[in-house]
């Protein structure tokens, strides 16, 4: 077992994992995961850049994670940045930051790597499922995009496109600076479009028709699941590998987007930096399901951060028999 770090830095969150690893055997143990909202990508559909006051956010969360990388000792650190940070003009700034705090420079990603990363994780554990028909189609709806794979027991097509819940969101639901509460049918009408052919891009390079098992990742389709479940509280072990109809993905999805900030707010299990976003997300999941016939969607925890790990333990492993 080899002791890693790995950091996910996307549009809406940054998340870290300490984790012991063996990738010959796919086992990967949890010392720490955890997630703070620091909006990185604030903005960044309009203006072309990272927002100083987002950028600071993003550094203190940072600040806290290396010390807790220092204290359980990994021997590996991999930081990963996604779409906010590939679109910035000034994602120097933020790179010289990242080097700064944790002594890593962050490896700002395609996403065709961002794709197979996010496959990795959600897949390893899946092998042998008999429940499970293959090919699986692979979504990570982050905050700027969704990358879509399908895949075996390898990546076949990738493909990522700009549909993520925190760019749909300041695309179509912001007026006047703020969330509408809750948005009109001519806002949802829109943005549902722009979500449509976002989804005709990914069908040209992705076969999604072909795939046998949906599998879905991160914060938005983690939350439909726990709004499905009634859960008192978000709880990592009832979300992961649950599955979730697509009758209940549309009944909750026009529910969020009939609501009013306040009523979101109030759901058990909604962290307060989705909440606004959450409309969005919701319809780009149900918006898949559709496209791909899928009478269900199998929620999983372990996604690119998962497969970051299990990228730095085969490095780590790899300089030992080097060395």
């Amino acid at each position: 077992m080899t002791r890693v770090a790995a950091v996910d830095c996307g549009t809406n969150s940054i998340r870290l994992l300490v984790a012991d690893v063996d990738p010959a055997t796919g086992q990967l143990v949890d010392l720490d995961r955890r997630m703070t909202i620091v909006r990185l990508g604030q903005g960044v559909d309009k203006t072309g850049r990272l927002a100083p006051e987002a950028l600071e956010r993003t550094f203190a969360a940072c600040r806290d994670y290396a010390a807790i990388i220092k204290e359980l000792g990994a021997e590996r650190v991999r930081f990963v940045a996604t779409s906010a940070s590939r679109d910035a003009s000034n994602r120097d700034d933020f790179v010289r930051g990242v080097l700064d705090i944790l002594g890593v420079e962050p490896e700002v990603i395609t996403g065709d790597e961002e794709a197979e990363l996010s496959f990795t994780g959600a897949t390893a554990e899946l092998t042998g499922r008999d429940d499970l028909a293959k090919p699986y189609l692979v979504v990570d709806i982050g905050g700027g995009s969704t990358e879509f794979v399908v895949g075996d027991d390898a990546v076949r097509a990738a493909r990522s496109v700009n549909i993520g819940c925190v760019r749909m969101t300041e695309r179509h639901l912001v007026r006047d600076g703020k969330v509408t509460d809750p948005p009109t049918p001519d806002q949802i009408t829109a943005m549902r479009a722009d979500i449509e052919a976002a989804l005709d891009l990914a069908e040209e390079t992705v076969p999604l028709r072909e795939a046998r098992t949906l599998v879905g990742l991160a914060g938005s389709v983690t939350t439909v699941s726990a709004i499905a479940q009634n859960l008192p509280e978000y709880d990592t072990e009832a979300i992961h590998h649950s599955r979730v109809s697509y009758d209940r993905v549309r009944e909750i999805t026009e529910s969020l987007l009939r609501s009013t900030h306040a009523e979101r707010a109030a759901i058990p299990s909604m962290h307060p930096g989705r909440v606004d976003v959450i409309g969005a997300g919701a319809l780009v999941l149900l918006s898949i399901m559709e496209r791909v016939g899928a009478s269900e969607v199998v929620v999983s925890e372990h996604d690119i951060l998962d497969g970051i790990a299990f990228k730095a333990a085969r490095e780590a492993g790899a300089g030992k028999q080097g060395g």
